[in-house]
């Protein structure tokens, strides 16, 4: 294999690798024909309802992969996640991947794709980062085409009286787009539609992908639809999608897209890959079906959960935990050297530098997040993904501070390997021994407690903040959700992902904040509260120099620039 120093992208290692048609994949994981719903030869869909049912089989443990705060130095978490898998397939357990799909805002933007690198990667990568197999198109389309009806009945005499102020749903896109962040519609005239102040969220934002994801079947998917509320009326009623009668004209556009996505990686391991909400905007997993799918086919998933356990994690563990059956029989937290040092106020620049004091310093964003794990009654393991310019002083301290904390630890070497090679052996076995370990998984706060409180809970148990501060308008909304009857759902927090705090600039651990709520955002079908604090934005835009600018076709059609 390539060796890590080689000057060769992601995509270069992609193309090179030897991808075996779907049928095989599908085959070795018990897939039967049937239940393919091909997309060319190495990309299918699973027809759930076909797969047959092993008697006596447990369902696959869960492994869920998380990290500490992400910086711009990069933690690799999607890497680590495919070469675990690959790892633990190499020690000869039976194991399949769960991930999202990647999203064209960071595609075309600045974090990049959702498929791994290196040789742990997904196939066919260019696939899965473009358009993949429509699955964000439908529902894209689904989202805009309920905002189409709810306009359309507000212009044909309003009969559920809608009050056009007071419309809280939003037509989306699946790119980074700031100047559709607040628009008006309707103008131009009475056949133009009735003018109103609307606005733009990005498709993983959208109430529409936290559904889909959610939902444990197309049944399922369907009430939750239903139950969404798109607005108020003019007495401050909600309306809902079933009040429009058109929770299955939305179901019949996804149902397609609801059957989860087969693909593998480099090394040949099944790997599912579906749904994909943002976890600094939205839940930030990947779908329950998919999980579940995996489960029944499988010994042990491997998945993930977006950005540092602070997030994702705990959103996994109090949402989609509660959503279904997957809560995690073990937790991996993704560090690298490069993010420590960053959080230990290395400027990016002088990474490479070797830095042993500058690690402890930024141990403490990591310290963080291992308590916080122990919070849901698991000991997570320390994953630290090796990149080249890591100094044996300074892996072995951290493997010395990780043994001095109880925290099992490896060094994983995967990126110029990938999982098929030695270099996940050791963090193999140790996320081996963990699922044989004892645990008692618990959420962070009972449903029961009020959603202020739930907020307050997650702010100072999990970010490390003094106290909440919620703006007006999010003291008024809290008042609408206990009035309407939805103060029992989870909080999903809407947050940097830099920061345990609100402030991006505030790395490591910080301590004594507040943390300011600007807005609450009840999703009713979805289930939960969104909880916006502050200046997230649900619709980000481009950077300066956007990944766009580097991509291309050549000759053969084949993608440029694309990571």
């Amino acid at each position: 294999m390539t060796s890590i120093h080689a000057p060769v992208s992601d995509l270069d290692i992609a193309r090179a690798a030897r991808i075996r048609p779907i049928e095989d994949i599908a085959a070795a994981a018990g897939i039967p024909a049937e239940a393919l719903e091909l997309h060319g030869r190495y990309k299918a869909k699973i027809d759930v309802a076909q797969l047959p049912r092993v008697p006596g089989k447990a369902p696959g443990k869960v492994v869920l992969v998380s990290a500490m705060s992400p910086t711009p130095a990069g933690e690799g978490k999607s890497t680590l996640t495919v070469g675990l898998a690959d790892s633990l397939a190499r020690a000869g357990q039976s194991v399949m991947v769960a991930l999202r799909e990647p999203s064209l805002g960071p595609v075309m933007g600045m974090k990049g794709g959702a498929t791994g690198g290196g040789y742990s990667q997904v196939l066919p990568m260019e696939d899965i980062n473009l358009h993949f197999t429509g699955d964000f198109h439908a529902i894209t389309s689904a989202n805009n085409t309920l905002m189409a009806l709810v306009d359309n009945s507000i212009y044909q005499g309003n009969p559920l009286n809608i009050d056009p102020r007071r419309i809280t749903f939003k037509r989306v896109l699946d790119v980074n787009d700031r100047s559709l962040r607040d628009v008006v519609i309707g103008l131009g005239g009475p056949t133009q539609g009735v003018p109103r102040q609307d606005g733009f969220d990005i498709t993983v934002a959208s109430e529409v992908m936290a559904a889909f994801c959610l939902a444990t079947d197309l049944a399922d998917l369907r009430n939750r639809l239903a139950r969404m509320t798109i607005g108020y009326t003019y007495d401050r009623k909600p309306v809902t999608v079933a009040d429009l009668g058109v929770e299955g004209a939305l179901t019949l556009l996804l149902r397609d897209a609801v059957k989860p996505n087969l693909v593998q990686t480099i090394a040949g391991t099944p790997a599912l890959v579906h749904g994909g909400p943002f976890a600094n905007i939205a839940h930030g997993c990947n779908s329950v079906i998919a999980t579940q799918t995996a489960q029944r086919l499988s010994d042990i998933v491997v998945t993930e959960a977006g950005f540092g356990a602070d997030l994702g994690a705990e959103k996994f563990m109090d949402i989609k935990a509660r959503a279904a059956d997957v809560a995690p029989d073990a937790v991996v937290v993704v560090a690298t050297i490069r993010a420590l040092k960053m959080h230990g106020g290395v400027a990016k620049d002088n990474l490479r530098e070797p830095d042993v004091d500058a690690v402890k310093r930024g141990v403490v964003n990591l310290r963080r997040h291992v308590a916080n794990v122990r919070k849901f009654g698991i000991t997570p393991v320390v994953a630290v993904n090796k990149f080249v310019t890591d100094t044996d002083e300074e892996l072995e301290w951290l493997l010395s501070w990780c043994a001095a904390e109880g925290i099992s630890a490896a060094v994983a070497d995967i990126w110029g390997e990938g999982g098929g090679g030695p270099g996940g052996d050791d963090l193999a076995g140790k996320v081996l021994a963990a699922l044989e370990a004892p645990r008692s998984f618990r959420h962070l706060y009972p449903l029961e407690l009020p959603v202020e409180e739930k907020i307050r809970t997650i702010a100072q148990e999990i970010y490390g903040a003094c106290d909440v501060e919620f703006s007006a308008a999010a003291l008024r909304r809290l008042k609408e959700i206990q009035a309407n009857g939805w103060d029992q759902l989870p909080v999903c927090m809407a947050k940097t992902q830099y920061s345990f705090s609100d402030d991006a600039t505030r790395l490591g651990a910080p301590e004594g904040f507040t943390l300011h709520v600007r807005d609450l955002i009840p999703k009713t079908g979805a289930g939960f509260i969104v909880a916006l604090t502050g200046a997230v934005m649900t619709m980000p835009g481009l950077p300066k120099e956007p990944g766009a600018l580097r991509m291309n076709v050549d000759d053969e059609g084949g993608a440029v620039g694309l990571f």
